[in-house]
């Protein structure tokens, strides 16, 4: 009996290399660049040149943070904290995402789990405040709104600084716009907060 062996050109199919992901211990562990903004996004590191900030962003942030300081402390929200300039967050562990809020709001009892030697805000926030820059990508906004809300944001807030513009974006429900002549509020997250849009960047 003869056995005949075939043999073909074809190349063999090879299962695509596993992608380590990295824990937030390890993405802290990276030193600090100034030239680079860094998030790490489902264990993945997600860089972009660092940009200085323009005037615009820069006063958006800052009339964001006090309308909402003013909200707390004056609606005596308990001990609610308002955090801005870049804030270090870490949203999860396994799949790990650490990333830089512009400006976010935690609860009373989200803020009595956070200790002196907690160099992050542990955990989603419940209101982050992206504002958008020139050398943001439709994609990396996209991705970030999907794990904020992934991770347990209730709400997202993207101010557009050029178009005087905020869109809200919540769980399992579709983005809301605002213009700068209309009111922004939220009263299932944020009672009794309201301010009109045009406010948060003049």
């Amino acid at each position: 009996m003869f056995m005949s062996i075939i043999t073909t050109n074809e190349p063999a199919i090879l299962e695509p290399p596993q992608q380590t992901l990295m824990t937030v211990e390890e993405f802290l562990a990276i030193p600090d660049d100034e030239n680079i903004e860094r998030d790490l996004i489902r264990g993945v590191v997600k860089e972009r040149v660092m940009t200085r900030r323009s005037r615009r962003h820069a006063l958006t942030e800052a009339k964001i943070t006090y309308f909402l300081m003013n909200w707390v402390q004056v609606d005596r929200h308990g001990d609610g904290k308002v955090y801005s300039g870049e804030v270090g967050c870490i949203l999860r562990h396994a799949p790990s995402s650490t990333v830089g809020i512009d400006v976010a709001y935690i609860t009373a009892e989200h803020a009595a789990r956070q200790t002196d030697a907690t160099r992050l805000i542990e955990g989603a926030p419940a209101l982050a405040v992206q504002i958008l820059s020139p050398n943001d990508t439709q994609e990396s906004i996209a991705q970030k709104i999907d794990e904020y809300l992934a991770c347990g944001v209730q709400l997202v807030w993207i101010a557009d600084p050029h178009f005087r513009t905020i869109t809200v974006h919540r769980p399992s429900m579709a983005p809301e716009f605002f213009a700068e002549g209309q009111t922004l509020y939220a009263e299932n997250e944020l009672p009794g907060f309201s301010v009109l849009v045009r406010n948060l960047f003049e």
